[in-house]
């Protein structure tokens, strides 16, 4: 039996309808499991290259099918990751806001029709299932988790008008306890007082990694009038005491603006409040129930310091993490709900990797590809990569590492990596820098060999598995010193363990650095810079690589380098524009007095997402059909040197940024910036 399950949106990657709830449709994910066993799964935006898409998973469903050599009438079954009744209120909320959109108001005809559109295939109805959101949530820890019983805490934003249950699984069965309503959201608890620290949706990460350097006992008291704690491990939060409260004894912090010790402690409280609520839930049921194993989903659970702390806490024997805890990990719950349905329950057994996306293909397709970028990269096939790149960071380089199948999940987990010497706390501030082009606070993770993890971290007792890096765990107090730029200031790390067994490739070359330095860890970061999601391809990995300060690109057995380039390797690009992104000229105050038409590059619908253009580059856009090369449409205007180098310098701004894809004109490829399977 082969089951596809879906999250995210319900419009195309090109079209841009006014934006739902932020609790809904984002994170896009396409799962398929054959007999309850996993062929493949893979994030929308690492192919659509749109952070958390809440586009249709068009891309992410055809990796699927690929993978399997099937098609989409070969699917016994498919499954959305919300119930049919929120998704048609969905849809309402949609239609009243814009009225002028022409889309159905019914979801499940909705679905049929952009599969139709997409992929040709008429889909019967009774082929697509809609299921519950936190149940997918569930569904996708515990099936993995491999207990045959456990306690269950689903927590998010929201989805299906709650933000989250508790719930007993045992076999096949999972069993609710209670649920959480929208207005008792964890999620938006977090996120409603990030907004006073200038953060938003999506960032509540940041605010974790910067809880350490504050102290929580500064604003525990006014936290405190943010929730109560009830019998019966229930809570209660008070969103709309929030935002006055903080209003009026902190000085708010605007995006861009430096940090204060205020917003530090602010987020330390913060930090401590979500922890003592996730604590008196979990105490109560694990009371009442006598459950000795713990399984945690939702996006909530992407927070590593609570996890730890529980961790450590000796409540539970063993807890699993589903590595893909928000939403896209609903498209896997999604998808083996409908195939327990039909008789085929995933086997009860631990997850232990989730290398589920896209190959880079064969050695000789890689090296075309990069050969294809030959004016800009120095290329060169190796038999020791991993003792290469080993020599590479112990010399203090930074580099880029891409092998086999991609992740599936937020984190980056020795597949489509930036790794880096471990040691030098200097490379923590060089990556942000350089990189990420980030705040200088923000942590990064240790990979080391799971046989080694002990020597250098303090586990709990008979626990020696992190595959996933969903636990903030202790650096023991002698090597903190030794590892630098993976320690935080709280003397803990996010940690990544490795084995031989589930990716021989990524053990191969912490194992050569080992051998070099004595030192069985590397630093580990997503391969990605600030305005991108995760690579996953290699025109991705090479686009990233050109656009950021890294030192070495190692991709399959091949080691890459940077060449020096001149104008002319520039303009013999082609470019084009990513199907997300299109232009605009308006009206717009340029001083309080003066008026002027400006031009924008947008990545959606409004101008939140715009950045400014010169007037030159918007017409040189403009005359794109589908794409140029940069080259002829200099060519077309009258141009002198200067000028002409300075457009260029913009177009490769842009690049940066991800609003342009720039590619070898002469590539008969893919390019950057479009799904490739």
């Amino acid at each position: 039996m082969l089951c596809l399950g879906m999250s995210g949106g319900l419009d195309k990657v090109h079209e841009n309808p006014l934006e739902l709830p932020h609790t809904f449709l984002h994170d896009g994910a396409a799962v398929l499991v054959r007999d309850g066993r996993v062929i493949a799964a893979v994030e929308e935006e690492r192919l659509n290259r749109i952070k958390h898409s809440n586009k249709f998973p068009r891309s992410a469903i055809q990796h699927c099918l690929v993978s399997a050599g099937v098609q989409l009438c070969d699917i016994d079954r498919i499954a959305f990751y919300a119930t049919e009744a929120y998704c048609n209120a969905m849809l309402e909320r949609l239609f009243i806001s814009q009225p002028e959109l022409s889309i159905p108001l019914d979801a499940k005809l909705l679905l049929q029709k952009l599969l139709m559109q997409e992929f040709g295939t008429e889909v019967d109805p009774s082929r697509i299932s809609f299921v519950d959101h936190h149940l997918t949530h569930s569904v996708s820890a515990f099936a993995m988790s491999g207990f045959e019983q456990s306690l269950i805490l689903s927590i998010d934003g929201g989805g299906d008008f709650l933000s989250g249950l508790v719930a007993v699984g045992s076999g096949g069965q999972i069993a609710r306890l209670t649920t959480f309503p929208e207005n008792n959201s964890l999620g938006l608890f977090y996120l409603e007082a990030i907004r006073y620290l200038g953060y938003g949706l999506f960032d509540e990460y940041k605010v974790m990694g910067l809880a350490p350097y504050g102290n929580p006992a500064i604003y525990r008291k006014l936290f405190e009038q943010f929730y109560e704690l009830l019998d019966d491990g229930g809570y209660r939060v008070h969103l709309d005491r929030i935002g006055p409260a903080l209003l009026r004894n902190i000085e708010v912090r605007r995006k861009g603006m430096p940090f204060t010790q205020q917003h530090r402690d602010v987020s330390a409280s913060l930090q401590e409040a979500l922890e003592r609520i996730v604590f008196h839930i979990v105490r109560h049921y694990r009371e009442l129930t006598g459950m000795k194993r713990l399984c945690l989903a939702g996006g909530v659970a992407h927070n590593c310091t609570v996890n730890g702390k529980l961790l450590y806490s000796g409540l539970f024997e063993d807890i699993f993490v589903q590595p893909a805890a928000h939403d896209a990990g609903c498209a896997l719950g999604a998808a083996l709900m409908v195939s327990d349905e039909l008789g085929r329950p995933a086997p009860r057994e631990r997850l232990e990797a989730v290398y589920w996306g896209p190959h880079l293909g064969s050695d000789s397709a890689v090296e075309q590809e990069l050969n294809a970028w030959a004016s800009h990269l120095d290329i060169e096939r190796s038999d020791d990569v991993a003792g290469s790149a080993a020599e590479w960071m112990a010399n203090g380089a930074v580099i880029g590492w891409v092998q086999g199948r991609s992740e599936f999940g937020p984190r980056a987990l020795g597949n489509r990596s930036i790794l880096a010497d471990p040691r030098p706390a200097a490379n923590k501030d060089r990556i942000n820098a350089m990189v990420k082009k980030r705040e200088g606070y923000r942590p990064f993770a240790p990979s080391v060999l799971e046989e080694d993890a002990d020597e250098f971290f303090e586990l709990p007792d008979g626990t020696r598995h992190f595959p996933f890096m969903n636990f903030v765990v202790r650096v023991r107090n002698d090597k903190r010193g030794l590892l630098g730029a993976v320690t935080h200031v709280d003397g803990t790390a996010r940690l990544q363990t490795v084995s031989q067994r589930t990716n021989a490739a990524y053990w191969d070359v912490i194992n050569a650095f080992k051998r070099k330095t004595g030192i069985p860890v590397l630093l580990n970061t997503s391969f990605n810079n600030n305005a991108e999601p995760i690579v996953d391809s290699v025109g991705d990995a090479i686009a990233t690589f050109l656009t950021t300060d890294l030192d070495g690109l190692v991709v399959g057995p091949f080691l890459v380098k940077k060449r020096a380039t001149k104008l002319e390797d520039w303009t013999a690009f082609s470019i084009s524009l990513p199907p997300y992104a299109s232009l605009y000229q308006v009206r717009a105050h340029t001083s309080p007095d003066r008026q002027e038409t400006v031009c924008e590059i947008r990545t959606g619908h409004s101008s939140r997402n715009s950045v400014r253009l010169s007037h030159d580059v918007f017409d040189l856009l403009t005359r794109i059909k589908g794409e140029g090369v940069i080259g002829d449409l200099l060519d077309a205007v009258t141009l002198d040197q200067a000028r002409r180098e300075a457009l260029v310098n913009e177009l490769r701004r842009l690049w940066e940024q991800r609003r342009v894809n720039l590619y070898p004109s002469h590539a008969a490829r893919t390019h950057p910036g479009t799904a490739q399977t």
